[in-house]
C-alpha cells in the first residue's frame, strides 16, 4: 500500500502570484491546503478570486480565517487612503507603497504555520517576488530565510527535527516568467484577481501598480491578457 502524498499549505491570495505558486506545489505531488485571509481589506472581490483559485486547483480544503487588520491601519488596502495611481505609490521618502499592510506576510506565514504543523505539513508555500514586485519588504529572500529559521525555533516539529520548508518557487522570477510558468501549468490565469480599487463594474483599474505589473507581465511573455481593465494600463 502506498502512502499518501503529503499535505503542503498554500497561501492563496486570490492574486496570480498565489495561483502559481500553489499549482507549484500540486505539481510536485503534495495535496494543497489553500489559506485564504478576510482580513476586511477594502475590497472583498479578491476572495471570490481566492475561492475560484482554490476550487480550480482542486484543494483539498480551503480556509478563509477572517481577521480585522483595519483595526490597525496603516495601508491603502485596509484603511481610506488613495491607492496610488501615478505609476510608483511610494510614501514621500519612504519607498515603500502605501499598499504595503504592515507586517502581513509575517502575520500571514505564522497562521499557515500553525495549519501546517496541526496538518502534519512541512512545506507553505506563498508566492512572494522579489524582482517584479512593489518593493514590499516582506517579500525579499533574506525574510523568506529568517522566517524559515523563526519556523524550526518556534514549533514541537522544528524542534523535534522535522523543520519546515517556507517554498518561495517564484522569488526570482520576472512577472513575465510568472506568467509564462501559469500557461505551462495549463492555468486558466483570469480567475485571478490583482488590481488594489477595483471598479464598480468588477474590473481591473488599470492604474494601480498591480494592475501595470500585471499587464506588463502579459506583454513581456507574449501571451494574450484575459484581464478586463477600465482603462489599458501604460
Amino acid at each position: 500500500m502506498t502512502s499518501p502524498a503529503p499535505f503542503a499549505v498554500a497561501l492563496v491570495s486570490g492574486g496570480l502570484d498565489s495561483m502559481v505558486s500553489a499549482a507549484l506545489a500540486r505539481e510536485a505531488g503534495q495535496r494543497v491546503l489553500a489559506l485564504s485571509f478576510d482580513y476586511n481589506q477594502r475590497h472583498r472581490i479578491e476572495l471570490d478570486a481566492a475561492r475560484r483559485v482554490a476550487s480550480a486547483l482542486g484543494a483539498e480544503r480551503h480556509i478563509v480565517l477572517p481577521m480585522d487588520l483595519s483595526a490597525f491601519g496603516g495601508s491603502a488596502l485596509t484603511a481610506d487612503i488613495d491607492v496610488p495611481k501615478d505609476g510608483a505609490g511610494t510614501e514621500d521618502g519612504g519607498g515603500i507603497p502605501v499598499t504595503y499592510v504592515p507586517a502581513r506576510n509575517t502575520i500571514f506565514l505564522s497562521l499557515a504555520l500553525g495549519w501546517a504543523e496541526a496538518a502534519g505539513a512541512r512545506d507553505i508555500y506563498i508566492g512572494v517576488n522579489a524582482l517584479d514586485y512593489s518593493g514590499y519588504p516582506d517579500c525579499r529572500p533574506e525574510f523568506i530565510a529568517a522566517f524559515e529559521g523563526l519556523a524550526e525555533l518556534a514549533t514541537k516539529a522544528g524542534v523535534e527535527g522535522e523543520p519546515f520548508r517556507i517554498q518561495a518557487p517564484l522569488q526570482m522570477m520576472t512577472k513575465a516568467d510568472i506568467v509564462r510558468e501559469g500557461t505551462r501549468l495549463g492555468l486558466d490565469l483570469g480567475l485571478s484577481w490583482s488590481c488594489y480599487d477595483p471598479t464598480l463594474a468588477g474590473e481591473h483599474c488599470g492604474e494601480c501598480d498591480s494592475c501595470r505589473l500585471r499587464s506588463r507581465g502579459f506583454d513581456e511573455a507574449g501571451i494574450a491578457d484575459p484581464t478586463r481593465y477600465a482603462v489599458k494600463p501604460a
